[in-house]
């Protein structure tokens, strides 16, 4: 039985490590977000699959039998794209839902479910981190009484769309004392994230907790009707042995 695990996260890599030791056929798939990802212990398809026909093709012709959607909490088109081929299919699926973050009492958070209503939550000059990506930047155009600081991993090919903002290159993980510094070096006073979860992106978060940071969490998507999910990388092979 040969398997698929959409990746783009920290639990897909620790799931491709296990099924590469132990032998279980599969191919791994990455998005190609960033020009030089980490490779992969599994087979690795890069790029997309061309829309839903494309991906139920490459399904058919890999003879897959069962996928592991590891993508990333706000990958929402990819995620209802397996979800429904799948359905379709009659394949097993299985979506990692790692559990979001919850303040601590001392934490000034704010929660959003657009963009948007960042011009009402944060105040004018000010500076803020924006830890939401790059791709989301174009929904800061009415922010620009502040001055924006985007973290990318990869040399952007264009400037940066507003005059009020700039990029930093900056390649992760980076430590809490190194979100620290960095945040007192720019004087950041407000930091946006997307409520992603697990511990990849959680150094900022301690790190504007230390420093009494506020901090605006972008809500997740709805995610998509599904029967089949884990909240870790345990859970999800707990899930495959069941089913191979």
């Amino acid at each position: 039985m040969t398997g698929l695990i959409l990746a783009g996260s920290h639990e897909a890599r620790s799931i491709c490590d296990i099924l590469n030791l132990a032998k279980i056929p599969a191919i791994a798939s990455l998005a190609g977000v960033t020009k030089k990802p980490l490779n992969l212990s599994l087979k690795t398809h890069f790029g997309g699959f061309g829309g839903m026909d494309g991906f139920k093709n490459f399904i058919q012709n890999e003879r897959i039998e069962w996928v592991i959607n590891a993508t990333h909490p706000f990958a929402s088109t990819m995620r209802n794209t397996s979800t429904k081929i799948c359905k379709e299919l009659k394949i097993n699926h299985l979506l990692i839902n790692r559990p979001e973050w919850h303040p601590e009492k001392s934490d000034n958070w704010h929660y959003i479910n657009d963009l948007k209503e960042l011009n009402n939550i944060i105040p004018c000059e000010t500076n803020v981190f924006v830890g939401t990506g790059r791709n989301t930047l174009n929904q800061f155009y009415n922010m620009s009484e502040r001055n924006l600081l985007c973290r990318v991993i990869d040399i952007p090919d264009t400037k940066f769309p507003f005059e009020f903002g700039k990029y930093l290159i900056g390649k992760p993980p980076f430590s809490v004392q190194e979100e620290i510094s960095l945040f007192k070096k720019h004087k950041i006073d407000w930091l946006v994230v997307k409520n992603s979860g697990g511990s990849g992106g959680f150094s900022k978060i301690l790190a504007a907790r230390n420093l009494n940071i506020p901090v605006v969490l972008l809500n997740r998507p709805k995610l998509p009707l599904t029967t089949n999910s884990a909240e870790n990388v345990e859970e999800a092979m707990k899930w495959l042995n069941n089913i191979i």
